[in-house]
């Protein structure tokens, strides 16, 4: 997919923006400047056409703040790395010395930029919106991001020369399996590993993206494709914020793979950007496997360390839970192959097709042994249930009342699904339909 960013001062309304065009309140809107702190990332799709975007801080050229000196440098990453920029504005305050300066860098930039006015929510406002014009882009959008309108002008252009994906059941022959993670968790090292073992046996292939790197593995009975964007540091001149740089690196190579491995520090711990990039792989059903990495370095292991460690990882990726763990020493070349066994079952898991008579021989047993509890005085009856044709495991329910089912129960069937068919390190899709 392709990769949209939200650029501009602060307080323009740019997290109202990224909530408008998601559709969710993800992004936190505060009158006080400054207040996305973190960046946001989210999916949105316009006429069939999905991708993604991301929301930056306020951007604020040439500050010491060290604040602002971090939100210049996302800003400038997300400029690099986005195929669209939004440069938000803002019509009630006019053109500012900040807006000039972001203008300057955009209009060297060969990307495409939409400049958005925001905040014309009357005919006042829309009349003054033409003052932008003289920031220097061709295309000028007026809007408001809290009333929604002038949105779908701004979606149009965003997709204009963006090729439609259809989400259709594909058989591939050759698993793709990402390597993500933060910097210097391993990321690397396991490529490395894995290649070093005998030489002839790889053969590079061109990567799909400028930013990953595509390799052919074939030995010790396994065929994949590993993809590697660890070395997209290496092109940057600028001085870089690599927690941002490497969710944009996972980003990208999430959109092409099958499964991911999600590197860990052991000996760093279990940071929030590591459950920020699982959520991303997660909210796009990807395959999961988490290899905890540096183990060797963990002192004072006891019987219980590793268990302890699987329990902590687990209720912080709650409620998806049902993930491959494996302890791992790159440099020590321990379990290493593991994370390989892992990563193909999982790719297995992820294709299973459940034939519609056995689903349902055994889930309406599950069904009629655990009814759906009674909502609003509204009784609920499934009658049917089959697995829909989707690159993720999807199934629908056919019901009465669908509306009135709880997110308690639409996960205790999907742990149903999962116990008896062995969906592990797969999000499940579960939906309900009238019957």
């Amino acid at each position: 997919m392709e990769t949209v960013a939200i650029v501009g001062r602060p307080n323009v309304g740019k997290s109202t923006l990224f909530n408008r065009l998601t559709g969710q309140r993800t992004s936190i809107v505060d009158d006080q400047s400054g207040v996305t702190r973190d960046r946001v990332y989210g999916e949105s799709d316009w006429g069939g056409i999905h991708f993604n975007l991301i929301d930056t801080g306020g951007f604020v050229p040439n500050s010491v703040d060290v604040f602002e000196a971090a939100i210049r440098e996302q800003v400038t990453i997300a400029m690099q790395e986005a195929t669209v920029l939004l440069f938000v504005v803002d019509v009630t305050t006019g053109i500012t010395y900040l807006d000039d300066e972001i203008a300057m860098m955009l209009r060297k930039t060969d990307k495409k930029v939409l400049l958005v006015v925001n905040k014309v929510d009357n005919h006042q406002r829309l009349l003054d919106s033409n003052e932008f014009y003289s920031l220097g882009f061709e295309q000028l959008f007026p809007l408001s991001s809290i009333n929604g309108s002038g949105t779908g002008e701004v979606m149009d252009a965003i997709i204009e020369g963006m090729e439609k994906q259809e989400e259709e059941y594909v058989e591939n022959d050759v698993p793709k399996i990402a390597i993500i993670g933060q910097p210097n968790a391993g990321k690397s090292s396991i490529i490395n590993v894995f290649l070093g073992e005998e030489r002839n046996v790889v053969t590079d292939i061109a990567g799909t993206t400028r930013d990953s790197i595509h390799t052919r593995f074939n030995k010790f009975n396994k065929d994949i494709i590993l993809i590697d964007t660890a070395g997209i540091r290496k092109k940057s001149k600028v001085h870089e914020n690599l927690e941002f740089y490497s969710v944009i690196r996972a980003i990208k190579a999430l959109d092409e793979a099958d499964v991911c491995v999600l590197m860990i520090d052991a000996f760093n711990g279990v940071t929030a950007q590591d459950i920020t990039i699982f959520a991303l792989a997660a909210r796009k059903k990807r395959g999961i496997v988490i290899a905890v990495n540096k183990w060797d370095l963990v002192p004072n292991k006891t019987t219980n360390t590793v268990k302890d460690y699987e329990d902590m990882i687990r209720d912080r990726i709650a409620p998806f839970r049902d993930v491959p763990i494996v302890f791992i020493s790159v440099t020590e070349k321990q379990r290493v192959l593991k994370v390989l066994d892992y990563a193909l079952d999982v790719y297995e898991n992820k294709k299973r097709k459940i034939s519609t008579s056995k689903l349902n021989d055994h889930m309406l047993k599950v069904i009629e042994r655990n009814q759906p509890p009674v909502v609003k005085g509204k009784s609920i009856s499934i009658k049917f249930v089959t697995q829909l044709p989707s690159t993720t495991p999807s199934f629908a329910f056919f019901c009465s009342n669908p509306k009135y089912i709880r997110d308690a129960y639409k996960n205790f069937l999907e742990n149903q699904i999962r116990i008896k068919y062995n969906f592990t390190g797969v999000p499940i899709n579960i939906f309900f339909r009238e019957k």
